[in-house]
């Protein structure tokens, strides 16, 4: 595993839904479900989506994430478009498809663990995600990659602001720390705000709400790009 000297090592900062395993699918499932389960008359697919998307918004700053936070978007979106006034039976229908989420086995994306294996031999990586700590530190622990992370930090939104705040707490030097991960709204764009370099590793089922254009990097930042995770064995 990790080596006693690592010459010219890096911090790597490392995402980790829909970067380490997969995440956003399940929630896509779940909503497809919900929709058809709704089977509206007047809203096509795409409207009821557009007003889920809408309510998840406002149930991100009143709840923050997490199926919590998703269980009341899809009863708000419920209660917003339906014709028929929801009922406890109704309520606990809705609340499945959400909580059925939580059922999925941890999935990682290829070559992730090998890949971290040869990472945290060379270089210092921390875990950083977003999210509800009981359902990300539970997600951490069944992954069986806890091993690799010099320290997990799970926080509740990924800014400029709390990347400065992890910058400090580790005493991390901005021209050898990256952020690593698929979304350009919490990993990339805040990152190079916050004055370290990032790795953009795409995702094709990353959350709508994660979706932003790539912010060009500051001069005294880099910005990469790979197509899969096992691509950062050829960068570092």
């Amino acid at each position: 595993m990790q080596n006693s000297t690592k010459l010219n090592a890096q911090h790597l900062l490392i995402d980790a839904d829909d970067t380490l395993w997969e995440n956003n699918i399940y929630f896509e499932r779940a909503i497809t479900n919900f929709i058809s389960f709704l089977n509206h008359h007047e809203y096509s697919p795409e409207q009821v989506r557009a007003v889920l998307n809408d309510v998840e918004r406002d149930c991100i700053v009143k709840h923050g994430y997490g199926l919590h936070s998703f269980a009341h978007a899809l009863v708000d979106t419920f209660e917003r478009v339906a014709v028929e006034p929801i009922t406890p039976a109704l309520h606990e229908t809705i609340n499945g498809f959400a909580h059925a989420i939580a059922e999925h086995p941890m999935e990682l994306l290829p070559q992730v663990a090998d890949t971290l294996d040869y990472l945290a031999g060379r270089h210092n990586l921390i875990l950083m995600t977003k999210g509800h700590f009981a359902e990300q530190s539970g997600k951490v622990e069944r992954s069986g990659l806890k091993q690799f992370f010099s320290a997990v930090e799970i926080v509740i939104e990924k800014d400029a602001a709390v990347y400065r705040e992890i910058i400090a707490k580790y005493d991390l030097p901005s021209p050898s720390t990256w952020m690593i991960g698929n979304s350009p709204k919490s990993d990339i764009n805040p990152a190079l705000a916050a004055g370290i370099n990032a790795v953009f590793v795409p995702h094709g089922n990353t959350w709508v709400l994660e979706h932003e254009e790539l912010a060009p990097p500051p001069p005294s930042c880099q910005l990469l790009r790979v197509e899969t995770f096992a691509e950062l064995r050829q960068r570092f």
